[in-house]
């Protein structure tokens, strides 16, 4: 088979508040070929990720994504390998290249599933795909009061592990942020497990993340998720060592593998979060997640969008039993629940499994979606470089 058309689509919501959702837009991908087809998504800034798809040349190090892509070869998994590989050769010095990658090497493995009648995580090496335990990840209520009221509905719901994180956490007092760590608590319950992501709000700060130490202990956080930004690395390390019975997690910044193992190597955390809609994709996240597991660090996906992006980020650690947590959105928008026929459910034991049917399992809802479509012509010197594909056809 050749790469025979790799289409962009640009989805938003109404409105984009500025608040800690990336599911409010999405670049959504489409790749053909040999009368099969494909879909991934970026988790990405859709413009700047078309703009890097289709942007004239720089230089031979800065070239357009398309420039790799389009016309290649796809028989095996060696040729998702060798395209993205090119990707990077290509566009080195593109820095949405990564970005963009993700999305449609995410499609290639989707394509490349269905045409071998197999799940994604089959090719990946994996007879089956073990059952993960799905924290709800969500945003702190404005109050504790909120917050609460949240965190009894999910554990309602089922959810035994639950992840509050952003809004106004870090930026309030440590006695402020200790209210809302308690109030998760005593929603959740005492058997739960509880889980808080910081969003990068100290950047390098380690004194700053330090005075929230105590209650993070008191309420039992596995772990605290972004304290710094993703660079932070002896940040990273230095507050790890202060910790006493929580873990530290991130990674959901890396954009490639060599970031990620970095990061795993340097920052002393427990768990490294991978989002495959940011590292390059499927392949990079099954990388990583081999990576972690030989260096005793817990593989966790990083999800935060549709279900399509969610069968994509369980696909690389589907058949590790080891790696037992599963990162499980449930404040999406209705542009991100509305993408997919069907859902990946939380079964009666509680548990999520990776889709056993072909490539990612996901069935799309071009219907429904539609609404959320934005047109889009780039053009440069009066040409027209990009404009918005038919989603129907």
């Amino acid at each position: 088979m050749k790469i025979e058309s790799v289409d962009l689509f640009y989805l938003a919501m109404p409105e984009i508040r500025d608040i800690g959702d990336g599911s409010q837009d999405m670049l959504l991908v489409r790749v053909r070929a040999g009368g099969y087809t494909g879909w991934g998504e970026c988790e990405a800034s859709p413009l700047a990720s078309i703009a890097s798809f289709v942007g004239p040349m720089s230089h031979s190090a800065c070239h357009p994504v398309q420039y790799s892509v389009l016309g290649q070869t796809l028989e095996s998994p060696g040729d998702i390998a060798r395209i993205t590989r090119n990707v990077r050769a290509k566009s080195l010095d593109l820095l949405q290249a990564d970005h963009t990658l993700s999305g449609i090497e995410m499609a290639l493995w989707d394509l490349l599933g269905k045409r071998f009648e197999q799940p994604v995580y089959e090719l990946l090496g994996y007879p089956v795909a073990k059952p993960k335990t799905p924290y709800a990840s969500v945003l702190f209520g404005d109050t504790p009061e909120d917050t609460l009221v949240k965190a009894r509905r999910i554990r309602a719901q089922g959810f035994t592990a639950l992840k509050f994180g952003w809004g106004s956490f870090g930026r309030d007092t440590p006695a402020d942020d200790a209210d809302q760590l308690h109030a998760a608590r005593e929603g959740l319950g005492d058997d739960g497990t509880l889980m808080l992501d910081a969003g990068t709000v100290w950047v390098e700060d380690v004194e700053a993340a330090a005075l929230r130490l105590p209650a993070l202990e008191e309420v039992r956080v596995l772990f605290l998720e972004e304290p710094f930004v993703a660079g932070a690395l002896r940040s990273y390390r230095e507050l790890a060592g202060r910790c006493e019975n929580i873990r530290i997690a991130g990674g959901e910044g890396s954009h490639n593998a060599y970031v990620a193992e970095q990061f795993i190597d340097h920052s002393g955390a427990g768990f490294v979060q991978i989002d495959t809609g940011r590292i390059g994709g499927i392949g990079d996240a099954k990388r990583v997640a081999d990576y972690a597991r030989r260096k005793n660090v817990q593989f966790v996906n990083h999800s935060f969008t549709s279900h399509l992006a969610l069968s994509a980020s369980l696909q690389p650690f589907a058949g590790v039993a080891g790696d037992w947590l599963c990162e499980y959105p449930m404040e999406s928008t209705r542009l991100a629940t509305a993408l997919t026929h069907n859902r990946i459910d939380v079964d009666n034991s509680g548990h999520v499994t990776a889709p056993d049917a072909p490539g990612l399992g996901m069935d799309l809802d071009l219907d429904a979606i539609r609404e959320y479509l934005m047109e889009v012509d780039i053009r440069v010197n009066g040409a027209s470089l990009y404009s918005t594909p038919e989603l129907l056809h």
